[in-house]
């Protein structure tokens, strides 16, 4: 449970999903046995393992594992957090950038539990529309701040790669809480993750 740094894989799991991928290859016309292709479907197996290991972690005990009392109750921003996850539609990456802010009510959070908690849900099967929920709930729900914003701009590869094939089309999509459904404080939110503070 909660966040594991290592990678760890389920070998029976990669051995059954190599075998599926190796059918695969045969099925698109491709031979499983030429030499470039030998450990494609281990390969393969592994990956898809990693970029769904999210389905292992628990994102709300990652907030829980750093929460401190702090008596501070003014915006606290995290912009720019790099988001891959996979569609769920078609198995094609999207990926793009998430920018998370809460007002702490009573305690705060280490830092970076909030990228970890972006990835505990972006590597699972998603829709961008979910995962920007997700994450919106899992902050409010454990760290019970007075609004939680989060704003996500992805890139989808089941747009650019085939059906209307737009390669410049990005997704934004938002969720507030609290404080932030007021439109000054949501106001004050969007300005700051536009501004360059270099």
């Amino acid at each position: 449970m909660g966040y594991q740094k290592e990678e760890t894989y389920n070998e029976e799991a990669i051995q059954e999903l190599a075998g599926q991928y190796h059918k695969i290859l045969k099925v698109i016309g491709e031979d499983p046995n030429r030499e470039g292709l030998l450990k494609t479907p281990e390969r393969v197996a592994r990956a898809l393992q990693f970029l769904t290991h999210g389905y292992d972690l628990d994102a709300a005990e990652i907030l829980r594992s750093a929460m401190f009392k702090e008596d501070y109750s003014q915006m606290v921003i995290v912009k720019d957090i790099e988001v891959y996850s996979m569609c769920e539609h078609h198995m094609l990456p999207f990926f793009g950038k998430v920018h998370i802010a809460y007002i702490p009510n009573g305690h705060i959070v280490g830092l970076s539990k909030i990228p970890r908690v972006v990835d505990a849900f972006a590597r699972r099967l998603q829709v961008q529309e979910r995962l920007t929920n997700e994450i919106m709930d899992c902050i409010q729900n454990t760290l019970k701040p007075s609004g939680v914003a989060v704003v996500m701009e992805c890139k989808h590869m089941c747009m650019s790669m085939r059906g209307i094939q737009k390669q410049n089309s990005v997704t934004t999509t938002s969720a507030f809480t609290g404080e932030f459904v007021n439109e000054r404080t949501r106001s004050e939110f969007l300005r700051l993750i536009s501004a360059n503070l270099d």
